[in-house]
């Protein structure tokens, strides 16, 4: 049995939680035809096992059965693990449908609070994050419904996800925020300009989502890959054949820097990620054991300032081509 992954401290909001986390999304919703759930069930049981304490999910990811799988795979082991979800998006009720926008009224997160624990069979929401800001709702108020659901004993921390730096300034006011998801990864380093420092000033943690690239990093993607028509990538500027052709510079360097570590690529970009701070828990999606596994290799790797010194210049002098999402999500992103 493999050594049982570190913890760490998201901010200095008391929530532990393992070193790398596990993004359930991709079992359900967005990378093709959902997976067999016994088999999601059983990997998920495993990734505790292997030292893992957090899992991602939420309400818009199927819509909605995500959150039942993780449910159903995390009921029995509840009490050894942090799960996070997600409220903010306008749904379909009947499931059949995308998200038709965003709603962060202090009625519709009561609503979602309330169906997200009946579906991960849980009496508390352990990190609650607001998907994607609402321009229509002033962040404070949307802070102070969760700080409500806290002091109810529904939930226990609070966060954000894909908001700017004036957002999150808002909001920890109101109600400290315990945690920031956004992506962050080798080939989207946009963090590091204005939210990473002012995270580190108010003590919060950070959750990197994507942090192999939607698989990109890992090596295991070219020009010529396929997507099916339900895999959310085919939509995305980046994994066009042109922009995979060009990006392919930053995944040889990944490659030539995990020769000399004897690692795997998704090893030494995740254990890239670790090293930048001590309170960033980045949360590889996989429906796969032996890239669980992999993954979690991660947690052992260690670079030398010199060696981060030295990948992070050669990372920054690759121009990425392609933006991170079609237009219409674009402007859902850091607001």
């Amino acid at each position: 049995m493999a050594t049982k992954i570190q913890k760490r401290l998201l901010g200095k909001s008391g929530l532990e939680v393992s070193a790398l986390g596990l993004g359930c999304m991709g079992m359900s919703f967005a990378y093709g035809q959902p997976k067999d759930k016994n088999e999601m069930i059983a990997l998920i049981r495993t990734a505790v096992e292997r030292g893992v304490t957090f899992f991602d999910t939420a309400e818009v990811y199927g819509p909605f059965t995500n959150e039942e799988l993780v449910g159903e795979a995390l009921n029995p082991l509840r009490n050894e693990v942090v799960i996070a979800t997600k409220f903010g998006f306008k749904l379909d009720p009947t499931g059949k449908s995308k998200w038709t926008g965003v709603d962060s009224r202090p009625e519709h997160i009561r609503g979602v609070a309330e169906a997200s624990l009946r579906r991960l069979k849980t009496d508390v929401i352990d990190l609650f994050y607001q998907h994607r800001v609402d321009p229509d709702v002033p962040i404070e108020e949307v802070a102070g419904t969760v700080k409500d659901l806290i002091q109810e004993g529904k939930v226990k921390y609070f966060g954000l996800s894909e908001a700017g730096a004036d957002t999150i300034r808002k909001a920890h006011k109101e109600q400290p925020v315990a945690a920031l998801q956004s992506e962050y990864s080798l080939w989207w380093r946009e963090p590091e300009k204005e939210i990473l420092p002012l995270l580190e000033e108010l003590g919060i943690g950070f959750v990197p989502f994507s942090p192999l690239g939607r698989g990109f990093l890992t090596g295991k993607i070219d020009a010529g890959t396929k997507f099916e028509n339900n895999d959310f990538r085919s939509t995305l500027p980046r994994f066009t054949p042109e922009a995979l052709r060009a990006n392919r510079v930053l995944v040889d360097l990944i490659g030539n820097i995990a020769e000399q570590k004897d690692a795997t690529p998704a090893q030494v970009t995740l254990g890239w990620l670790l090293a930048q701070k001590s309170w960033i828990v980045p949360i590889p999606g996989t429906t796969r054991l032996d890239r669980l596994n992999e993954n979690l290799g991660a947690d052992t790797i260690e670079f030398t300032a010199e060696e981060l010194t030295v990948m992070n210049e050669a990372a920054s002098k690759i121009p990425i081509k392609g933006s991170r999402y079609p237009e219409d999500l674009q402007k859902m992103a850091q607001k």
